[in-house]
């Protein structure tokens, strides 16, 4: 009796909420059915990487592999290219991440500092206008400026770099650079309006303080700037940690070759090749199926380490909330005095920075 009364119970809360916010509801359909119709119906197709595969038998048609289903993954990892295309893709995500994450802050920092609005505009104009160019007309601009008599090959032959008898993108070693800087520069303007935005709500009345106070620009950005950016660069980066395994084929697709291999074969272009080129759809599913649930583990790590970061500001004391006596008196001074400041900012309550003890 006491479960058919929850579920009446349940089903009378559920209809008065579906009148009451019949509207959300509304916006919601929309969204639900494409995730059904496109992201959880395709699911159907992972049992293509535990089976040989035979487009005229179908999925179930087809007969199961090895192994108990699992032949395709252990050929994988048996294979000469589980080593390199793994070692290559964490190679050049990690050397994205480690050029083209604090570049944008940097960016943002240099024009939160420029009070001419005319030339900060065009500032950020051009270095937003790469980003909206296609990834093709990039690609092409990149093979012709690193070709043996391209811009960019003269400029280095000139300095004595390379001998500039052939292209940049038929050796190894330089594919790397050519991929991380290409990608900085296409990036890294649209990347800075977040942290631009997260400037502009920090309190005006702090840098004022600090100039009272006898702070320079330096210690300024460092001590009232900086604190009032970390909650987003936090984010942003634990995002950005969990897509290190997800890099775009289409970029190495469009630049890479036979010669350079060796460094420039990732996961999602080794699979393009398998499946597409060599129609070896068993195979490319599981090394596909392999790369999403790596990223899968990435992404959820990153989830649990944000809910840590965001509990851990929540729980740090708030202006004026007590600690203890000596440290209550303590902050009473130091803020009379114009040495402390109380940094409000998203995900973190209270963030405190001491400009005259720097």
């Amino acid at each position: 009796m006491e479960k058919v009364k929850n579920k009446k119970s349940f089903g009378t809360r559920l209809k008065k909420d579906l009148k009451r916010n019949y509207g959300a509801y509304l916006l919601f359909l929309p969204v639900a059915v494409y995730y059904i119709l496109f992201a959880y119906k395709p699911m159907y197709g992972i049992l293509v990487a535990f089976k040989d595969y035979v487009p005229m038998k179908g999925i179930w048609g087809s007969p199961w592999t090895s192994h108990y289903g699992f032949g395709h993954f252990i050929s994988f990892f048996q294979s000469f290219y589980f080593g390199r295309v793994l070692k290559n893709t964490l190679i050049i995500s990690l050397s994205t991440l480690a050029v083209t994450f604090p570049a944008p802050i940097i960016l943002a920092l240099l024009l939160n500092e420029v009070r001419n609005k005319k030339f900060k505009k065009c500032i950020q104009t051009l270095s937003y206008m790469p980003h909206f160019i296609s990834l093709v007309v990039i690609c092409s601009m990149i093979r012709l400026f690193v070709a043996d008599n391209g811009i960019v090959t003269g400029l280095l032959k000139s300095l004595g770099i390379v001998d500039g008898t052939y292209s940049l993108l038929s050796v190894e070693n330089y594919f790397v650079p050519i991929y991380v800087i290409s990608g900085l520069w296409q990036t890294v303007g649209w990347s800075a309006i977040i942290y631009i935005s997260a400037l502009s709500g920090i309190d005006q009345g702090l840098y004022e303080a600090a100039r009272i106070d006898g702070a320079n620009k330096w210690k300024q950005m460092v001590h009232v700037t900086l604190p009032g950016l970390m909650p987003t660069i936090v984010m942003l980066f634990i995002l950005r940690i969990g897509q290190v395994m997800s890099i775009g084929h289409e970029k190495i697709i469009l630049l890479y070759n036979e010669e350079i291999y060796s460094t420039a074969d990732v996961i999602s272009s080794f699979v393009y090749r398998k499946g597409l080129l060599e129609y070896n759809w068993g195979f490319s599913t599981a090394v596909g199926l392999f790369n999403s649930v790596i990223n899968f583990v990435l992404v959820i790590s990153a989830n649990k380490i944000s809910r840590k970061t965001i509990d851990m500001g929540r729980n740090q004391p708030r202006s004026g909330q007590r600690v203890d006596d000596r440290g209550e008196k303590a902050d009473e001074t130091a803020q009379k005095r114009g040495k402390l400041w109380n940094i409000k900012v998203k995900g973190i309550p209270c963030l405190r920075c001491s400009i005259t003890s720097y």
